[in-house]
């Protein structure tokens, strides 16, 4: 009975599994076969034909073959159940050429994406708004440019538009937009829209438009007389680099139950942050910085309580930080930095628990910071306290409860007491403590207390350590400990062991107590891009070694016991553009040194060059600064200045401002070069400036012959001193032509002749100092020339006119006409004495020669001729006859 019912159940089981398993399987075989439906072949030859429109630099359509289904092409998404494309997303592609009009054919089509790609200046293909099935185009940063097209209004069903940051587009209105009654999010970033006036009334018509990015399109006004704007669902409002020159409007206040997220920044707007701004009670995103907003920060501002991100920066706002800011419980970013604000820090900042960045420097801030200030700032990674006078007041034993990645506390007191609650920094990468007032040994724990450290700036404090001691890790791109009290043999520093791994970019260990010979270890710093180890006690010569030195951009060694020769291995350094090694002791000037074609700076002076200034230092065509003053060179002035084209043209391309720095990522204030120059007879320190001059000094050295009439050439020249040699000759006549000049030193030299008139050109000049030397005549009359000193003629004693006491006589007058004037009184006589001979011919020919050719005219001028001596003869007889009959009267 049992067995007989098994077999039963058994039966019952295979009559239920075998129709389920069928119909399972039918079921998966159904799902299979419509999931695999293949792309529709119009969509797939309208691919094709966009594709051999294309170039394709990234190879991203390698994919898109006729012998495969569409729908797995890269890039390609379609609808499975139909197998028609429905999107189509090439961004960051690397395409280019011509989008042709086959997507018209891709009829379900609502997503397209060409975005970050290179179109070459194209305008956007009109036939994109005969698309009407499209709810998502984004065009941006794809090199169009040229006119928006209107037909674009045409996409109803548009939700999102994005046409930010392309080369050149612009609108001639926005009417057209008002078909665009979908869109949900609009880009138009760097479009120029300033023909369009009513922009803001266009824009706010949107019933469904969440987020508006109009960078950089060139608005001038936000309508501040309007009361009320009716973005009833704008979350995202960004209107960044634009030019509104005015306050910011009331209207932002009717957006208090949407905006989440407003972008004012770079702006150009003034006057007051309105307190009603506050009222967006929902902000979690509010920038303002780089404006000319005035006045204080309003209390309100603590009430909004979902602020994540608050940036006030780069602006003119004074008094004092609101103690409310301790109520921003969900901030993360703070910047209130390079502005007027006063007062002290509120420790109320202390309780911001979620706040990752600080920035307060460069501000007019006072008072002392301490442990409150950072109670709870356990997420702080980024503190900006630089350049303000704060004071940094906490224990000895301090331990943050903060690990920061950025210190910059820069020109805030700190010491004198080397910090040592930075010990327990284990993640910081930039440290920024410059003129901090610390003071005595580092401790040993310093060099290698993180691994994590890239920059490094101690710069201009009173920090005594030996360089041995120093040890940097293979992340340290930047150090910085100029003006210190470093002492030791740079040698030991340069060949550790432990040192042969380094990465560093920049050493700058000038103005410290270093001393021995600079090693042969150079090889072991080949990442080295800007070097200074001047004002030292170096000594020794330079090892041919430092041309393993190939990055280096800058070098300078100045004032230091350096002697002997530059070495030619320096050759190597082909991207040097500055090389000091003045105030040392050197023995010439190297005959290679016009191979460094980049060099725009060669400062020599007091290094006791001898020799002669060579020929090849006028292959150094973008040359700027050449200092080589107070030295023994001898010889001329190389007659080939003229083709240092950076002083004789205009738009020479020098170098880069930026060039000239070291901007490392994150570091707020860069590394820049500074140059010790003698511009007008007083030494001044030149950084970002250096690029604006123009110098030539050769002074104090044993030049002789004449001054090259080609200097005249260098037009761009601002300061020339050729003073205390023993030139001779006289001053070039084109003088005048060197218009930018500000300062003229010929002093102490053996100059004769004329000072020429072309100098009254000069209107730019402020110093000229033309003493003790031989010149004679008058000096010329002009604004600029008569405005200096007497002194500055002195020591001429055949020049004579104002300033000087000595007046012209009339024979120095008459010898004081310029060889220009001279010349124009010749050549007007010349052409006197010209023209009249030329009139003298011309009319002797015309008469003669009438004469000659008719016959009458002759009879009729040969009869008049004798009539008229006829006439003559006859007056002149009856006249003597009258006076010979008055004679015999007078006798009787």
């Amino acid at each position: 009975m049992a067995a007989s019912f098994a077999t039963l159940l058994h039966v019952l089981f295979l009559v239920w599994f075998l129709p389920a398993t069928f119909s399972l399987s039918f079921f998966f075989f159904k799902a299979e076969s419509i999931s695999n439906v293949s792309c529709n072949e119009k969509d797939k030859q309208a691919l094709l034909t966009l594709k051999r429109g294309l170039t394709d630099h990234g190879h991203v359509l390698s994919s898109w073959s006729d012998h495969k289904d569409c729908c797995i092409w890269d890039g390609v998404f379609c609808d499975k159940k139909i197998g028609r494309v429905t999107e189509l997303n090439l961004n960051y592609s690397r395409l280019g050429g011509e989008i042709s009009g086959s997507l018209l054919q891709l009829e379900h089509l609502n997503y397209l994406d060409l975005s970050n790609n290179d179109f070459n200046c194209t305008p956007i293909p009109t036939f994109l708004g005969s698309m009407f099935s499209l709810t998502h185009l984004n065009l941006s940063g794809a090199n169009f440019s040229g006119l928006i097209p209107h037909q674009l209004g045409n996409l109803s069903s548009l939700r999102y538009l994005s046409l930010g940051s392309n080369s050149d587009l612009y609108v001639d209105n926005l009417r057209w937009m008002s078909g665009l009654s979908a869109i949900q999010f609009l880009d138009l970033t760097s479009a120029d829209l300033h023909r369009e006036v009513d922009w803001l009334q266009i824009m706010s018509k949107f019933p469904s438009l969440s987020e508006l990015y109009l960078h950089n399109c060139h608005l001038d006004s936000l309508n501040p007389s309007l009361g009320f704007v009716n973005f009833t669902s704008l979350r995202v409002l960004f209107l960044s680099g634009n030019h509104f020159n005015h306050e910011i409007p009331n209207w932002f206040s009717n957006l208090s139950t949407s905006l989440l997220r407003l972008s004012l920044d770079g702006s150009s707007l003034k006057g007051n942050i309105l307190p009603s701004i506050f009222n967006l009670e929902k902000l979690e995103y509010l920038s303002l910085y780089i404006n000319m907003l005035t006045g204080q920060i309003p209390e309100t501002l603590g009430q909004l309580k979902h602020l994540t991100y608050l940036d006030l920066g780069y602006n003119s706002l004074n008094g004092p930080i609101p103690s409310s800011f301790g109520n921003l419980s969900r901030i993360t970013t703070l910047y209130l930095d390079q502005n007027q604000l006063n007062g002290t820090i509120p420790k109320s900042l202390g309780l911001l628990s979620k706040l990752e960045m600080l920035y307060v420097g460069k501000n007019s801030l006072t008072g002392s910071v301490d442990e409150g200030h950072f109670r709870k700032l356990s997420k702080l990674k980024d503190l900006y306290m630089s350049e303000a006078p704060l004071f940094f007041n906490v224990n000895s034993n301090w331990v943050p409860p903060f690990q920061l990645d950025y210190a910059y506390m820069s020109s805030t007191k700190i010491g004198p007491n080397f910090p040592s609650w930075l010990q327990s920094q284990r993640s910081l990468r930039i440290l920024e403590m410059s003129m901090s007032g610390i003071s005595g040994k580092a401790p040993g724990w310093f060099w290698n207390w993180t691994s994590n450290i890239t920059f490094i700036n101690l710069s201009n404090n009173h920090i005594e350590c030996n360089v041995s001691d120093i040890f940097l890790s293979s992340t340290v791109k930047v150090l910085n400990i100029a003006n210190n009290s470093f002492y030791g043999p740079i040698s030991t520093f340069l060949c550790q062991k432990k040192m042969r791994k380094n990465k560093l970019e920049v050493l700058d260990a000038s103005n410290n107590l270093l001393s021995g010979e600079l090693s042969h270890c150079w090889k072991f710093w080949q990442s080295l891009i800007h070097l200074n180890l001047g004002s030292n006690n170096l000594v020794g010569r330079i090892p041919y070694s430092i041309g393993a030195l190939v990055n280096l951009q800058s070098l300078r060694l100045q004032n230091n016991g350096i002697y002997g020769y530059i070495p030619s291995s320096l050759k190597k350094c082909s991207n040097l553009w500055l090389i000091d090694m003045g105030d040392n002791h050197l023995s010439i000037i190297p005959l290679w040194i016009g191979e460094l074609t980049n060099l725009i700076v060669l400062r020599l002076r007091s290094s006791e060059l001898k020799g002669y200034i060579p020929q090849q230092i006028c292959q150094i065509s973008s040359l700027i600064v050449l200092d080589l003053a107070n030295n023994s060179l001898s010889g001329s002035i190389p007659n080939c200045l003229k083709n240092i084209s950076a002083m004789a043209l205009h738009d020479s391309n020098v170098i880069s401002s930026s060039s000239m720095s070291y901007l490392y990522p994150n570091v707020y204030a860069p590394y820049v070069e500074n140059v010790q120059l003698v511009p007008k007879g007083k030494e001044m320190e030149y950084e970002k400036n250096l690029l604006l001059v123009r110098l030539i000094d050769l002074s104090s050295n044993n030049l002789s012959g004449s001054i090259p009439t080609e200097i005249s050439d260098l037009s761009e020249l601002r300061f020339l001193n050729l003073s205390r040699n023993h030139l001779m000759g006289k001053i070039p006549e084109k003088i005048g032509s060197m218009k930018e000049l500000e300062s003229v030193d010929l002093s102490r030299n053996h100059l004769s002749g004329e000072i020429p008139p072309s100098m009254s050109n000069l209107t730019f000049l402020s110093l000229l100092d033309l003493s003790h030397n031989s010149l004679s005549g008058r000096i010329p009359s002009s604004t600029q020339l008569q405005s200096f000193d007497a002194l500055r003629y002195i020591g001429n004693p055949q020049l004579c006119g104002d300033p000087l006491p000595k007046s012209c006589t009339i024979e120095e007058q008459s010898l004081n006409k310029s060889p220009i004037g001279s010349v124009e009184d010749d050549s007007k006589n010349s052409s006197f004495y010209i023209g009249m001979g030329v009139g003298f011919a011309t009319g002797f020919w015309a008469i003669c020669g009438a004469l000659f050719f008719n016959r009458t005219w002759r009879h009729a001028y040969f009869r008049f001729a004798d009539e008229i001596k006829d006439w003559i003869y006859v007056t002149t007889m009856i006249k003597m006859n009258l006076l010979e009959k008055l004679r015999v009267c007078l006798n009787k």
